[in-house]
């Protein structure tokens, strides 16, 4: 007999597949419904209680099944399911690597589309005012999947000091400044009418727009149409682009600054590491002692990057050899990672700091700082070749994968790069030091084991 089993989220469809797999259900015995509108075992035959037992599932398909489950494609339960009892009764343990796997490869698809979406839904949505004497703000967007309640908390954090609804087709959230609210879906003819923070947002549109990078085609690959009437800068791009020729004409005279010039075409390490001493790239050269280059095995597997020297790296000319390196040192250790068989460098190579009487305090390079150093950060990628780059804390992930990046949300991902290489985030070892000490014990450890999971990647 056939088993049609329902499930609305993530940890329904984890529950029933722990009873199936518990039963030796195979793929071919069950269907999933998806059970947006009922309760689980609604719409068939309850499985019932199954004697306890565990299962060793690797953490890559836990993290990619809980962004396949928002897909609005009502196959994912089946997918994952299937993908499921192939790695724990089929033992392919290994099969989330194996690319060419069309079951593999539509996860990695169902995947890249909630990430996509995820990242539009970001960009797209737009809060209008409704109301003068409390300020709330209402947004109405219509994403292709059922991400709405995943990224209330980005918008939560974001947009802490005000209260805000999001409201979509399928689930609406709810901002009052001290919790989420979820519930149920709402018509576009909900969303509010036009109000005049739309004028502001037009003209900060209009300065950022950049006629350099003007590709229609792109534009409404990134821009979808669908998603205009939401989007009040949507007005003017027409405008825009016919004004583009000129704008590019004046962006073209306002060069900004860079290391490319500096930089030799086709060098290896040495070369690059001889020439840098020269950069001018931008002006922190001129306080700053030395350039840094990066050091360790100059065809290492794996790569680590931080944000910029400190003052012990820029007196010594070396990365990572100050209070912070030292921290990343025995947390390589801990995880079982050697420091000699790896790279490190940073993002930045000279050291931005204040002087606090004999003291330098390390500070934060602005993003013109971080891009004009970023050509000498893909030289020494390609020099090096790694499989694998580390980006340790926000300024090290901007500058390696061109975004920002939360990183206490996304630490622990293995993302992929250009060239097949993948992206490790994680925290910055200086991180560590500045937490209070009743809680570095515990973030050191979370530390090591992010680590550790560069020595199943690499064997």
């Amino acid at each position: 007999m056939r088993r049609i089993v329902c499930a609305s989220n993530f940890e329904e469809w984890r529950n029933a597949a722990r009873d199936l797999l518990v039963a030796n259900v195979t793929p071919d015995a069950v269907s999933f419904g998806d059970g947006k509108q009922d309760t689980l075992f609604r719409c068939g035959e309850s499985i019932g209680s199954q004697k306890a037992h565990s299962f060793t599932i690797p953490r890559a398909f836990l993290d990619a099944a809980s962004f396949v489950a928002m897909h609005r494609d009502c196959k994912r339960w089946d997918l994952l399911y299937r993908v499921l009892y192939r790695i724990v009764y089929l033992h392919e343990r290994d099969l989330l690597k194996i690319e060419v796997d069309p079951d593999v490869r539509q996860l990695v698809l169902m995947e890249k589309a909630i990430r996509r979406d995820i990242h539009k839904m970001h960009a797209f949505v737009r809060f209008r005012k409704v109301t003068q004497e409390t300020e709330h703000y209402i947004a109405w967007h219509r994403p292709d999947h059922y991400i709405t309640e995943y990224v209330g908390p980005w918008f939560a954090q974001r947009f802490g000091a005000m209260r805000w609804a999001i409201l979509t087709p399928d689930r609406s959230i709810y901002w009052d400044m001290k919790k989420l609210v979820s519930g149920a879906g709402v018509p576009v003819s909900a969303a509010p009418h036009e109000d005049a923070l739309e004028d502001l947002w037009r003209s900060y549109y209009a300065s950022i727009f950049n006629p350099a990078r003007v590709n229609v085609q792109a534009m409404k690959r990134e821009l979808p149409v669908r998603h205009w009437a939401t989007l009040p800068e949507a007005r003017i791009i027409q405008k825009l682009l016919l004004e583009a020729p000129e704008r590019e004409e004046k962006m073209r005279s306002l060069k900004p600054p860079s290391a490319e010039e500096f930089i030799p075409k086709d060098a290896d390490l040495a070369a690059l590491k001889g020439a840098i001493r020269t950069c001018q790239g931008c002006d922190l050269y001129k306080h700053a002692t030395q350039a840094v280059f990066g050091e360790g095995a100059s065809k290492a597997r794996i790569m680590f990057v931080g944000e910029q020297p400190g003052d012990q790296e820029d007196l010594q000319g070396m990365p990572f050899v100050g209070p912070a390196g030292q921290l990343l040192n025995k947390a390589l250790a801990a995880a079982g990672v050697t420091r000699g068989d790896v790279y490190v460098t940073n993002a930045v190579k000279h050291f931005k700091f204040e002087e606090r009487g004999k003291r330098r305090i390390h500070k934060k390079p602005r993003g013109v700082e971080v891009a004009a150093c970023r050509p000498w950060l893909s030289a020494e990628i390609d020099a090096v070749d790694p499989e694998i780059v580390v980006a340790l804390g926000a300024t090290a992930a901007l500058s390696v994968a061109g975004k920002e990046f939360a990183i206490q949300k996304e630490r622990g991902q293995f993302l992929p790069l250009a060239n097949g290489r993948k992206l490790l985030v994680t925290v910055h070892p200086s991180y560590l030091l500045r937490v209070p000490d009743e809680e570095r014990e515990r973030e050191f450890t979370r530390f090591v084991n992010d680590l550790k999971l560069l020595t199943g990647e690499v064997n």
